[in-house]
């Protein structure tokens, strides 16, 4: 989205392992991302825990997909996910969404107040990451995909599709 707020991080993201990381502590550590039309991958490589350098350094990365596939790569991940502490900063892996609203304020009918709706949150088990491991989410199908109002109305999804003869979906 084009708003940043105080709960984007908590809210929305794309996060192979969220945690506080400073890659600014050795000059071999990198975030890199390559985008070649079909695949845009973001990779932290030999990051290091703020505080907590004496861990060992991390390398992991995400793949996004055009076909909204996304696949979580680990490669280096030196300790155990749940030894890392969240006092500083969250830690967590997976995905998250949401949008945000901004309502009249009840009280002060000029001012308008921020509402954020969460709406999908897929959490991995942390416990579960590991070096040289890899999760992969597939999207599921939505009405979307179909192009004819025919197409629509006899898909077997498992939700109910309605065609919309003004937008054409």
């Amino acid at each position: 989205g084009d708003v940043i707020h105080r709960m984007l991080t908590a809210t929305q993201y794309i996060a192979p392992l969220m945690a506080n990381f400073n890659p600014s502590y050795s000059r071999n550590s990198t975030v890199q991302y390559l985008d070649n039309g079909t695949v845009f991958v973001v990779q932290w490589d030999k990051v290091y825990l703020q505080g907590k350098e004496d861990m060992g350094s991390f390398t992991f990365q995400v793949a996004l997909h055009s076909t909204g596939r996304i696949v979580f790569g680990y490669k280096e991940i030196p300790v155990p996910v749940l030894q890392i502490s969240a006092t500083q900063h969250p830690v967590k892996a997976g995905l998250s969404d949401a949008f945000m609203i901004l309502n009249p304020s009840p009280d002060v009918p000029e001012s308008r107040r921020r509402t954020i709706y969460e709406y999908h949150r897929v959490e991995l088990d942390t416990s579960k990451i590991t070096s040289m491991s890899a999760v992969e989410f597939t999207p599921l199908p939505t009405c979307l995909q179909h192009q004819s109002c025919e197409m629509c109305v006899t898909s077997e999804l498992t939700f109910n599709c309605s065609w919309c003869h003004v937008l054409q979906r």
